[in-house]
């Protein structure tokens, strides 16, 4: 698998090859340990050394690989990262989730009803890269949606492994035919009439039944 080309409109060159070697350490195509040269990756990537450079700050900020002279090494994403991750991303949605559903949510639950369908019909269509795209797309829009500024300053300080892992759990997912598939799409559903109830012991009852489920199947896709 190759990271999606048509999730970097607008990406430097940079933004780019980092994308494509998370994906690959993400996914043990580059192993833990494995060292990483400046010069060998401009020369996979056919470009000089300043926006590999820029790839690799990057990834050391994401604690993917450590920083060494001329080159890094790779740390990957082990079990307590994972799970760490999902921390996160639980504490940020049950907040997101519940802020929201003390707003005006009609609007945001008419926009969750369209990405889930569009979900369907990626699904119908076997597309990974568009099923993912909008799974990723139900929790940012949820999050956005919140208008808490720093919540989103720490969305998007994940957000690029994020959505890294989500292309490579659904891979997963739509390998394992029609009724995992529909298992998944119908978790997005609860959360949706989660919403709708607004009643926060709902809401966090369907993100914690969510997150358990979804960190079940990113053990199995990456290990």
């Amino acid at each position: 698998m190759k990271y999606p080309s048509s999730w970097l409109k607008g990406s430097s060159l940079g933004e780019a090859i980092a994308c494509e070697l998370r994906l690959q350490i993400i996914n043990g195509t580059i192993k833990q340990g494995e060292i990483l040269s400046e010069n060998g990756i401009a020369a996979d990537f056919g470009t000089s050394r300043s926006p590999v450079r820029e790839a690799l700050k990057t990834l050391s900020t994401e604690g993917l690989i450590t920083l060494k002279r001329m080159g890094a090494v790779v740390n990957g994403l082990q079990l307590h990262d994972i799970s760490e991750l999902y921390d996160v991303r639980f504490l940020i949605e049950s907040f997101a989730w519940k802020r929201l559903a003390r707003q005006d949510t009609a609007l945001v639950i008419s926009q969750l009803q369209q990405i889930i369908d569009k979900m369907q019909l990626a699904a119908k269509h076997l597309d990974i890269v568009e099923f993912a795209y909008q799974d990723l797309s139900i929790h940012e829009l949820i999050i956005k949606e919140a208008k808490h500024t720093r919540i989103w300053h720490l969305w998007l300080s994940i957000r690029q492994i994020v959505m890294t892992v989500i292309l490579i759990t659904t891979e997963e997912v739509l390998s394992q035919g029609e009724d995992k598939i529909n298992f998944v799409i119908d978790k997005h559903r609860r959360l949706l009439q989660g919403l709708e109830t607004k009643d926060p012991a709902v809401i966090t009852a369907r993100i914690e039944e969510y997150f358990a489920d979804s960190h079940q199947t990113l053990h199995k896709s990456i290990h």
